[in-house]
């Protein structure tokens, strides 16, 4: 079983680049489980079509651990998707990050998950609260891919997660797959993502153009493959899940400076 996590800052479309590769994966005939960890529980609503109604801590606020059924809380989504979402507090009440923790250990000892080709953990932020460095720090992910745009605030989380990845390498088997190109079309943004990425010891997996399918697709509650199949942009995400499942480039980054990260973005935006 493939154990794969989306890290990236707020906003930067993790969790449709997640659902996008899940959706992809299982057309391409894999089992494929998606593990929300952000408190909006928005991951999965792509592929279920709808926010999730049903969060781990949803029912531990209602119901004894030892009371919830395993359908309680996974959900089947597009073509098949297995969808979970560890959900988080009320507004306001409690640390996100612990939900993360509380909802990834009572799927353990329910031993909940079907089995899969692959689990995809989408994991808000960029590693500063424990909670969201669990599925590193505690095994449930070994390959992570780093979401991003050209963006300095965008590359300055990515930067902040492979202090992390190389802070838990060190004892246990997480390593940096590659970083995810999420464009925001900035200037020269590819070529500064291709070279961010080598900076990090790593490679860019995949650019995803900035297009317009993307944004109908979410209004239809939809992935991109289920949408737009025969769209270029369904293309790319295939391509993606294809590049996940042959890749073997694995690494311990290397994070860079604050300064030597403005320095890069500042030289390509002068560039271009």
């Amino acid at each position: 079983m493939r154990k794969i996590a989306f890290y990236g800052k707020g906003g930067i479309g993790k969790s449709t680049t997640a659902s996008n590769v899940s959706a992809a994966l299982s057309l391409m005939g894999k089992r494929v489980c998606q593990i929300g960890c952000d408190p909006k529980n928005d991951s999965t609503r792509l592929l279920l079509g709808h926010i999730c109604k049903s969060t781990v801590l949803d029912m531990l606020r209602t119901k004894d651990a030892g009371d919830i059924q395993k359908e309680d809380i996974i959900h089947t989504g597009f073509h098949g998707v297995t969808c979970v979402e560890a959900g988080g507090p009320e507004p306001g009440v409690g640390c996100a990050g612990r939900g993360i923790i509380v909802a990834l250990e009572l799927l353990d000892r329910m031993k909940a998950l079907p089995e899969s080709d692959v689990v995809l953990y989408d994991v808000l932020g960029d590693v500063v609260c424990g909670g969201f460095a669990m599925p590193i720090r505690e095994g449930y992910a070994e390959e992570i891919y780093i979401v991003s745009s050209g963006e300095l605030m965008s590359l300055y989380a990515a930067n902040n997660i492979a202090k992390g990845i190389a802070r838990f390498a060190s004892r246990g088997k997480v390593r940096l797959a590659g970083i995810i190109g999420n464009s925001r079309n900035v200037p020269g943004e590819k070529e500064l993502l291709i070279e961010f990425a080598e900076r990090l010891h790593t490679g860019l997996a995949a650019f995803i153009p900035r297009d317009r399918t993307v944004n109908l697709a979410e209004n239809h509650r939809q992935t991109v493959l289920q949408y737009a199949p025969d769209s270029q942009q369904a293309e790319v995400y295939r391509k993606l899940a294809e590049t996940i499942l042959t890749n073997e480039a694995e690494s311990i980054p290397t994070p860079i400076s604050f300064d030597e990260l403005e320095n890069l973005v500042a030289q390509y935006g002068t560039e271009n």
